[in-house]
């Protein structure tokens, strides 16, 4: 095991590292900007180096600084949480370079899994459902066209190196297709570097439904069930849930079977998410992307099934068997996680940056609260605009939105502007509390602001 690991990042998932190295009797080593100096996460590390000013180029994401920190403590290796460097398949081979674990896959897998264009013939090649489309990059309109004849309208343009709903665009005519190919070809550039797009198929009614893997160095690779991330809006997830709540056992087999079986052909190892797009008329599912990273989401998968993800994959990182067989994993219960978020959901969701006067999280049984703020504290405006993750775990579906309802209303947060009424909204809302919601939910139920267009 490790002696030291250190933490190249910020917030919550660092705060939720420390947490699980402690307990693993590891020293953890946290990296801060200017801007983070006071967080309470920084206190509670065993060392904390500054690596930068405020603006994540100069600090969160300028590698350099990060791996001469990881020299400077001697450290064995770094965890780098979700989000900035934990799926920068260069991050992680400057690791390997300077003989330092990264925390996570192998740099292979990344890469390969990453670029959605070839993790789409890897998953045609082991029979993963993929949506139709293009069989790889669309090189020129011509094709894009044909493409899209042969597979008929609606369809959407991908960014293969995308994320976050940068680089796409949904097209329901030539026309549309067209303008939506050169401006998701222009965004992607912009974004990512890489002008690549691909065409599939798009889904007017869908949910969202991801699988949880965790593989060893050994060639084991296990699933932790899936959860439901149906609730969002422009890509960004507002809840989720587990398990989900429409799927019927002989479909979750044949999804939770699929994305092992990628993430096998892959080599995969470390903790890691098959994200599916699940017809709701037909409940056919396809695969849409691969996270290599822990994911924001994964306590709610904790919650029904005991294992410790993060912990989980610190000890896989480090050479470990999974302590675990698939056999003995079961669902237990039912679990909802809401990403509170300081946003002025009355003014386009404007980031609401500034000092927090009242922090107050609720308590009780089966509620959890992620997070590094407190009274006193003041949130940057430098970065992401998630405060807390609540999470709460029952026997029941309705038993969890029951409960999920109180904690929201203990939930105090003062005068920051959050998103704590809009999870009380959905939540009260009777097409969720039956299941009857797609990926537009959110965006219908606010009054449109429907997926990019031409």
């Amino acid at each position: 095991m490790f002696s030291r690991i250190l933490i190249a990042n910020r917030g919550e998932i660092a705060l939720r590292i420390i947490r699980a190295a402690r307990e693993l009797n590891i020293e953890a080593v946290v990296v801060f900007s200017e801007a983070d100096r006071h967080a309470p996460y920084v206190r509670l590390a065993d060392r904390a180096i500054c690596i930068g000013p405020a603006p994540a180029k100069q600090s969160y994401l300028k590698t350099d600084a990060i791996i001469s920190a990881a020299e400077v403590a001697n450290v064995d290796a770094i965890h780098p949480g979700y989000g900035f460097l934990a799926e920068n398949a260069n991050f992680a081979e400057m690791c390997r370079d300077c003989q330092i674990e990264f925390i996570g896959p192998s740099v292979e897998s990344m890469r390969l899994l990453g670029d959605k264009v070839a993790c789409k013939e890897l998953a045609i090649k082991h029979k993963v459902p993929t949506f139709p489309g293009s069989k790889g990059k669309v090189e020129s309109e011509d094709e894009a066209l044909k493409v899209a004849h042969k597979i008929g309208y609606p369809v959407i343009v991908k960014a293969s190196a995308g994320g976050g709903g940068r680089g796409m665009r949904v097209a329901h005519n030539d026309i549309a297709l067209r303008s939506g190919l050169l401006n998701a070809v222009s965004e992607a550039e912009a974004a990512f570097g890489d002008g690549t797009v691909y065409i599939e198929k798009f889904l007017e009614r869908a949910r969202h439904v991801e699988v949880q893997v965790i593989g060893d160095k050994h060639g084991s690779v296990m699933h932790l069930f899936e959860r439901d991330c149906t609730m969002q809006r422009r890509h960004q997830k507002l809840i989720e849930e587990a398990p989900c709540p429409v799927l019927d056992e002989k479909t979750r087999d044949a999804l939770c079977k699929s994305a092992v079986r990628l993430c096998k052909a892959a080599g995969y190892y470390s903790a890691g998410t098959v994200e599916f797009l699940l017809d709701d008329a037909t409940k056919q599912f396809y695969l849409l992307e691969v996270n290599t990273r822990v994911q924001v989401e994964h306590p709610v998968t904790e919650a029904i099934t005991g294992v410790d993800i993060v912990k989980t994959q610190i000890k896989v990182a480090a050479g470990e068997k999974l302590p675990f067989r698939q056999a003995q994993l079961k669902i237990n219960g039912h679990a909802i996680e809401c990403r509170v978020n300081a946003e002025d959901t009355d003014r386009n969701f404007a980031p609401q940056a500034g000092r927090l006067e009242r922090f107050t999280v609720p308590g009780g049984p089966g509620v959890r609260v992620e997070t590094h703020c407190a009274a006193g504290y003041t949130i940057p405006p430098n970065y992401d605009s998630m405060i807390a993750k609540l999470i709460v775990h029952s026997n029941t579906r309705d038993e969890a939105i029951a409960r999920m309802q109180r904690a929201l209303r203990e939930f105090d947060v003062a005068p920051n502007k959050t998103t704590i009424p809009l999870h009380r909204r959905l939540l009260n809302n009777s097409k969720f509390v039956q299941g009857d919601v797609d990926i537009h939910f959110v965006e219908r139920l606010l009054g449109g602001d429907l997926p990019a267009r031409d």
